[in-house]
């Protein structure tokens, strides 16, 4: 077959992809109540990862469901992102993923259906990783190739893990580094390196497991993934829900090999622009912060980021070997105060 490139089929890439949150902030405003349900412990008044609903037994059906654009040229590894990123949602409110099922928009007429395929062939590899499997879903016509999933998980109640229950004193840790949507343009551009893709690959595939050990833990208070608003906009989200502030630490936060390389090239995707746009008021730096780099890096849309957690600054030392990138503290005037480290 012909190599074809995922990517020059889309005009978005992974998380990259999403409506700007000021545009889906109007979208998801209604004059319509909601149905009252004492039983859903988490909806969307948080903007948090997933839907909570208490079985009443003591523990609680994960809903969750995520689907974009490629981010990458290869069929498989298309297939692979997109299932880890959807099965992530379930890890980071604290639970475990029990099944999941596919949704595939594929361009027939553009595109051989032996890749979509091998898009799916790389989601029951992630599925099989999480110990779940793909057990059905639905497919269209589309006019670009669309793939994710739709995931059930569950979990104890007393282990769910909201965005928006930080408390002021935390510790703030990531468990990934930043930069994919730096890197995922450099390949939609044709300029990444082979080290630099493998980079990019090993991160947006890997399964955000951690996150139900980490939940089982009394000293984590919050959790949330980071994606298509980068780190600075589920920061913020953090905070909002939990009425705090944040001072990040900018030199502490993990970045990804060669992403400042080719942020020097004007690397930059277009969804970083929308994310700062819409944060911007909210956000101060110190002196000493490289405020150019800093715009580039801390909007920058992830996909299938990391868990961005908050912990007990008595309990951190126990459970974490990395550092913290920042803390929460009171409701000030602005909601993110960046400063160069602790």
């Amino acid at each position: 077959m012909e190599e074809i490139k995922l990517t020059q089929y889309s005009r978005g890439a992974g998380c990259g992809c999403k409506i700007a949150p000021a545009v889906l902030e109007e979208i998801l405003t209604s004059e319509i109540d909601n149905v009252f349900d004492k039983n859903l412990l988490v909806g969307n008044e948080t903007k948090d990862d997933a839907a909570v609903y208490d079985l009443g037994d003591g523990t609680a059906i994960i809903s969750t469901t995520d689907f974009f654009m490629p981010i990458v040229d290869d069929a498989k590894t298309f297939g692979k992102v997109a299932a880890a990123n959807a099965i992530s949602d379930v890890y980071a409110m604290g639970g475990d993923p029990l099944m999941a099922i596919a949704i595939l928009g594929w361009p027939v007429d553009k595109l051989p259906v032996a890749l979509a395929k091998e898009v799916l062939e790389g989601a029951r590899e992630i599925c099989k990783q999480a110990g779940i499997m793909l057990c059905g879903g639905h497919s269209i016509d589309s006019a670009e190739p669309i793939f994710g999933l739709a995931v059930t998980g569950r979990a104890e109640i007393k282990n769910i893990k909201k965005n928006s229950s930080a408390k002021e004193g935390d510790l703030i840790f990531l468990t990934k580094p930043i930069g994919s949507g730096i890197l995922s343009t450099a390949l939609k551009r044709g300029v990444i390196s082979n080290e630099h893709y493998l980079e990019l690959t090993s991160h947006i595939t890997k399964l955000n497991s951690t996150g139900s050990y980490l939940a089982k833990n009394s000293g984590i208070n919050a959790m949330t993934d980071v994606t298509g608003f980068g780190l600075l906009g589920h920061v913020i989200e953090m905070a909002d829900g939990s009425k705090t502030s944040v001072e990040l630490y900018y030199d502490d936060i993990p970045v990804m090999e060669g992403v400042r390389e080719y942020l020097k090239l004007r690397m930059v995707p277009d969804a970083t622009f929308r994310n700062w746009n819409a944060v911007s008021k909210n956000v101060s730096f110190e002196k000493g912060i490289n405020v150019m780099e800093a715009f580039s890096l801390l909007p920058d849309p992830q996909t299938n980021g990391g868990l961005l957690i908050t912990c007990n600054p008595a309990e951190a030392e126990k459970i974490f070997t990395i550092k913290p990138i920042g803390k929460i503290v009171s409701r000030g005037e602005k909601t993110v105060i960046v400063k160069s480290s602790l």
